[in-house]
């Protein structure tokens, strides 16, 4: 049972909240924070799906790399977030809500998306 990404219109997207969403994902969990301080930029559909994702990814990725730091494994580790982080900021800067296994479904599942 999967569940489907949010679809919006493309006249409902705005180049201002793609901008808002890849940054998100690019400098997480800083750029989230921030848009869910923004009364104006928190309550569009878009960003608020996109930046909750990365929030979450931001806080689950960075205590993994805290943890594996002291390993070898560490460095990779934070070397493949980095490039999933990268593609994930360049498919919401072209419109798509990106989905993360296990990740999109709990945030649609709390309703924070």
């Amino acid at each position: 049972m999967s569940e489907e990404a949010p679809q919006f219109l493309p006249e409902e997207v705005t180049s201002d909240d793609k901008l808002w969403a890849a940054l998100g994902y690019l400098f997480t969990p800083l750029v989230p924070i921030i848009v869910l301080l923004l009364e104006d930029k928190k309550n569009r559909p878009f960003i608020k799906a996109n930046n909750m994702q990365a929030l979450v990814w931001g806080v689950i990725f960075y205590v993994v790399v805290i943890i594996t730091s002291f390993l070898v494994i560490g460095f990779c580790v934070w070397g493949l977030g980095l490039l999933l982080e990268i593609y994930w900021a360049y498919k919401s800067y072209k419109g798509e809500v990106v989905q993360i296994p296990v990740i999109s479904s709990f945030v649609r599942n709390q309703g924070w998306a």
